[in-house]
């Protein structure tokens, strides 16, 4: 029986992990154990809440047929140390220092040949998505997540590139300069919703509220001119959007993006300012909004377990 590999993806409430089949890349629902998880708590609590989810799904899986676990994980990481250094995010702050791969380990009692390691989040699900995804069959992609933050990564024949002179360091955009700040300041939610404050002096909570009024629903309750600003503030996010993306995607000679993330559910809204500013820098290649989502981070994550792969990855190669 081919070993199953486990997929994780940390989230800022929660734990989603996955079996998956490492030579189908498919992913079982069969085997999923998802748990909320309080991620300003204590270590303890977060790790029991981790390990108990875990160990849910290694009983599922049965531990003889156990291949690793993988998980995508957000930053401050040390990604193969697995060690945590979040500090000042709001989330996870209690395991600063703490070395996460040796408290799974103990608190799952694994055997040392079993890999438990460790990928950033944004990272994994472009790993996914060149596995399973939509970028399968494509040789270079490059995929983004928008949501809190300004996720990205480069791939060449499933690796992620990480240096040189087609990419940002570290395969990051989120931190290059753009409108007087940097990227993650004007793609991500907190953009959206200081932009819907500034047009109409009103909070929101994100931008599925924006998208609402946007697209005409609940029309009494938001007015013409809450309306106009939904309308404007994507048109104003795809535009920016498009034009910050498309230098790097042709510099990298990308063949396609995959976009994720909870704000590509309103792609639909800032769809045609986004191509037509990509379109005016000259780039003009498939745009794929992930129909994997959680689940890409989770394969990519999971394949992190296969050996000839994990050797591979920029951060390990390079030692």
């Amino acid at each position: 029986m081919t070993k199953i590999l486990v997929g994780t993806d940390i989230g800022g409430s929660h734990i989603t992990c996955m079996g998956v089949d490492p030579l189908g890349h498919s992913i079982s629902d069969v085997f999923k154990i998802r748990k909320e998880v309080d991620s300003r708590a204590s270590a303890d609590h977060i790790l029991s809440g981790w390990a108990d989810a875990l160990g849910q799904l290694i009983r599922l899986i049965g531990k003889e047929n156990l291949g690793g676990i993988g998980f995508a994980m957000p930053g401050p990481f040390d990604y193969p140390g697995g060690i945590a250094w979040f500090k000042g995010v709001q989330k996870y702050d209690s395991l600063y220092g703490v070395n996460i791969r040796k408290e799974i380990r103990d608190r799952l009692e694994l055997d040392s040949s079993i890999p438990v390691r460790f990928l950033n989040d944004a990272t994994s699900f472009a790993i996914g998505e060149a596995w399973t995804g939509k970028a399968a069959g494509f040789r270079k992609s490059m995929a983004i997540t928008l949501g809190t933050g300004f996720g990205s990564a480069f791939i060449v024949d499933g690796i992620p590139v990480e240096s040189g002179p087609e990419v940002p360091e570290a395969g990051c955009v989120y931190h290059l300069p753009f409108g007087g700040s940097i990227a993650d300041d004007h793609f991500s939610t907190r953009w959206f919703v200081a932009r819907y404050k500034a047009l109409t002096g009103e909070d929101v909570t994100g931008v599925k509220e924006i998208a609402e009024m946007d697209a005409g629903s609940g029309i009494r309750e938001a007015g013409s001119r809450k309306r106009e600003a939904g309308s404007l503030i994507f048109s104003e996010f795809g535009s920016n959007m498009g034009n910050f993306l498309a230098p790097w995607l042709l510099k990298f000679g990308a063949e396609c993006l995959v976009i994720g993330g909870n704000i590509a559910n309103s792609y639909s809204l800032f769809e045609k300012p986004f191509l037509k500013a990509m379109e005016n820098k000259g780039c003009n290649i498939p745009i794929f909004i992930s129909e994997l989502g959680e689940l890409a981070g989770i394969a990519g994550a999971a394949r992190l377990c296969d050996d000839s792969f994990y050797s591979r990855l920029p951060f390990i190669s390079a030692k």
